[in-house]
């Protein structure tokens, strides 16, 4: 916090000058693209990592971009086998010394002093010394720094990632963080593929691990008829699944089944579909026999609605973070001459009587200063990312917080909000800035359908109440609009993260997702209600303060 603190006293105090704003501002624009391009690169590997792509594709990806934020030249990778650390993988392939397979030696050794300690080792190499057998190495090839990370999964080691460079550089805190972050991926991603190489080449270990894998796999013949499944598919679906139709289980059209597609192309197949209100990753692959012919199919189903969920809620939770720190530097830029307008417009005010055309002037000019103050109060209020604590708070204060932000800008558009809060309401125990990304997005959300629409009067209907459900007492907002509704066939995707109706460029699909995460977090959730060409209604349902 001092460090923020210090780096916006300089970037806006008043003894800083055109230059040093200007040098600081541009050192953060870096910053920013680097750390993007660090999240690029993890996102990459979750998303491209799989069974069917090599380790030499992977590390070459992988360090394409790394050479963007970082001087990389070098990436090796050796994996432990029977004890053994063995070199698997080396990239670019030109800069190979040690053949692929070749087993490193333990006595002063960087790799296994890596493995031993399980922690991370950065080491600048200098050309008279020979205190590690991999110094040699390292000469020869020109490389002066190496950063040697272990790759541990389930609390194992299973190998070592060697980053390696031609000079010597200098890494910070952030930057070892992510080459951490990047390491732990990277062997979940590795193990992962071990897993599945194993269930598909060898039927022994098939058998063991098809009842052991926590996601669901089905064998199925080439009818769609489901022929086996795992106990995870069986958790799922609640039922016997044997000779069901996969695309009736799965509410797949039988045209785009994924089998009709591998009998046309032979290939693995790979797409997201939407089961039960959930998410699932599916992949499919041709079982072969002895001849080549494929007889069977076997399916990969993973519920990824979590995930997905949490990426929604870190992309959120950066913007916030962007926004905080946004509107931590405009505060201070402009409370010091809202300070001087104010003061100023007071020490007049008691000049005039207030019958005077002047007084009138001025008081419109301490108005509106008070008014942009309260907005830049807002702003950094909801921004706050510090702390998330539960406390007891009014939802009433959450929806007056937002329309501070954004009544006045829904307003210009022709829209009329029409507020009917309940002023006797309970008390909820939860965050109002939480509370408040809920509100801010369903009226984003409102807008937004009444801006694709031509009607005479525009209206969002803003509703605070207490109701009994269940023997039970829940707080109540509702937001609803008279725009063009939602299609049946979407209520049931909407609150899944990524999914979007607006047109690209509008939305990201993560509004409602977030907002139906906090709503749970705080015991509570979300309900729609919608018809197409007369409006939608969300309806937000929070337990009382007990």
């Amino acid at each position: 916090m001092n460090d923020r603190q210090q780096l916006i006293s300089l970037l806006t105090g008043v003894q800083s000058s055109k230059k040093s704003y200007y040098t600081e501002l541009k050192k953060m624009v870096i910053e920013l693209k680097k750390k993007n391009m660090q999240l690029e690169i993890i996102n990459d590997i979750t998303k491209s990592f799989n069974i069917d792509m090599s380790m030499d594709e992977m590390l070459k990806n992988s360090i394409d971009k790394l050479k963007t934020i970082f001087p990389v030249e070098r990436i090796s990778l050796s994996l432990c086998e029977n004890h053994k650390l063995v070199l698997t993988n080396v990239y670019p392939a030109h800069s190979l010394y040690f053949p692929i397979g070749f087993v490193l030696p333990k006595e002063r050794s960087l790799y296994w002093q890596v493995i031993q300690s399980l922690e991370k080792i950065f080491y600048q190499i200098e050309e008279d010394e020979d205190l590690y057998v991999e110094v040699a190495v390292y000469n020869a090839l020109g490389i002066r720094s190496v950063l040697l990370i272990p790759l541990i999964s389930k609390g194992k080691v299973i190998g070592v990632l060697s980053i390696e460079s031609k000079e010597k550089v200098v890494y910070d805190e952030n930057d070892l963080s992510f080459f951490q972050q990047f390491c732990d991926q990277l062997a979940v991603c590795i193990e992962n593929a071990r897993l599945y190489n194993e269930v598909l080449t060898s039927k022994k270990e098939w058998e063991e691990t098809f009842r052991a894998v926590s996601e669901m796999i089905f064998l199925i013949d080439l009818e769609g008829n489901v022929l086996r499944y795992n106990d995870a598919a069986n958790e799922f679906f609640q039922g016997d699944l044997y000779k069901k139709d996969i695309c009736k289980l799965l509410s797949i059209n039988p045209k785009e089944s994924p089998i009709v597609e591998i009998l046309e192309t032979k290939k693995p197949v790979h797409r997201r579909i939407h089961i039960q209100q959930r998410v699932c990753e599916l992949r499919s692959y041709p079982v072969l026999n002895e001849k080549q012919n494929m007889y069977a199919v076997i399916m990969y189903l993973n519920d990824i609605t979590e995930k997905l969920q949490i990426e929604a809620q870190l992309v959120q939770s950066g913007k916030l973070a962007a926004i905080g720190e946004m509107a931590a530097g405009i505060a201070h830029e402009l409370n010091n001459p809202l300070t001087a307008i104010l003061g100023n417009a007071q020490l007049l005010l008691r000049s005039f009587s207030k019958d005077d055309r002047i007084y009138k002037l001025l008081f419109d000019i301490y108005s509106c200063g008070k008014r942009c103050k309260t907005i830049i109060q807002n702003l950094l209020t909801f921004s706050r990312q510090d702390e998330y604590r539960f406390e007891d708070c009014s939802i009433n204060d959450a929806v007056e917080q937002v329309l501070g932000l954004i009544g006045d800008q829904i307003c210009k558009q022709n829209i009329i909000i029409q507020k009917r809060l309940d002023v006797s309401i309970e008390l909820i125990e939860g965050n109002v800035q939480q509370i408040s990304q809920i509100v801010l997005n369903l009226l984003i959300n409102a807008k937004d359908a009444l801006e694709e629409i031509d009607i005479p009067e525009k209206i969002i209907v803003i509703e605070t109440k207490s109701i009994v459900e269940a023997g039970e007492r829940w707080v109540v907002l509702s937001v609803r609009d008279n725009g063009k509704g939602i299609e049946e066939q979407y209520l049931q995707e909407i609150f899944n993260p990524f999914f979007t109706t607006k047109r690209p460029g509008k939305g990201t699909g993560l509004g409602l997702s977030v907002s139906l995460g906090i709503a749970e977090a705080h015991g509570g959730t979300i309900e729609v209600v919608s018809e197409l060409g007369k409006g939608s209604e969300f309806i937000l349902k929070l337990p009382k303060k007990k």
